[in-house]
């Protein structure tokens, strides 16, 4: 049996816990049966507290199973209602780092409408009458060997969004297995979930958790 790896706490406290996803662990429970990051979490805190009986924890955002990166949970339905609102109104506030084929604008923004097939599980660009609207900006951080390190502001959070906006405009992300015919299978997606910002459901503060750039391929050639 796989060996589990072990969830990096990033913050927690009795409304909020805020995590490193793991790359290749669903966010939660699929079709694939695989232990996912939403039971890992509950494990933990069942653990941790000893607590007895199913364990809330309410699942505010999602990341694609290849992605990794910062992700925040709520320990309560009061914490989840109020994070979800915010995922509403565009206030949590999503930060990307990426890495796509070509030579990409120094910055720019992008606005499509998206659908989705769910018997293949890909989103495609359509027309305003079939698809959700889905908006991003971006600016260029480096550029080498014919690849791009980009940072992403996310404005919505539509299912595969980042990689079918790139990959439509003719730069697809390295690794991206679905929307990159180039891809070789052998390289992780490079796609992270770098940071989060978004208003403590109780408290009112602004809370703002971001992470360093991973050092794997591609990442570490910039």
């Amino acid at each position: 049996m796989e060996k589990l790896p072990k969830i990096n706490i990033i913050y927690e406290d009795n409304h909020i816990i805020v995590v490193e996803k793991p790359i290749n662990i669903p966010t939660c429970e699929d079709d694939s049966h695989d232990k996912d990051l939403l039971n890992m979490i509950k494990d933990y805190i069942k653990e941790k507290y000893n607590k007895p009986g199913n364990v809330y924890l309410g699942l505010i955002h999602r990341l694609d199973r290849p992605v990794g990166g910062v992700m925040v949970f709520a320990k309560t339905s009061k914490a989840a209602s109020r994070l979800s609102e915010q995922v509403s109104l565009h206030t949590l506030k999503k930060t990307y780092i990426l890495v796509c084929e070509g030579n990409i604008n120094d910055r720019g923004e992008m606005i499509d409408y998206l659908s989705k097939d769910n018997k293949t599980n890909t989103s495609f660009v359509t027309d305003k009458n079939n698809g959700k609207i889905a908006k991003l900006k971006y600016n260029k951080l480096d550029y080498k060997d014919n690849m791009s390190l980009v940072r992403v502001e996310l404005e919505t959070g539509r299912s595969h969004q980042i990689r079918v906006q790139f990959s439509s405009r003719g730069y697809p992300l390295v690794g991206d297995a679905r929307y990159n015919p180039n891809s070789d299978n052998k390289t992780n997606i490079a796609l992270y979930a770098k940071k989060i910002e978004f208003i403590h459901p109780t408290n009112k503060k602004l809370l703002s958790f971001e992470l360093d750039i991973p050092k794997r391929y591609p990442f570490n050639l910039f």
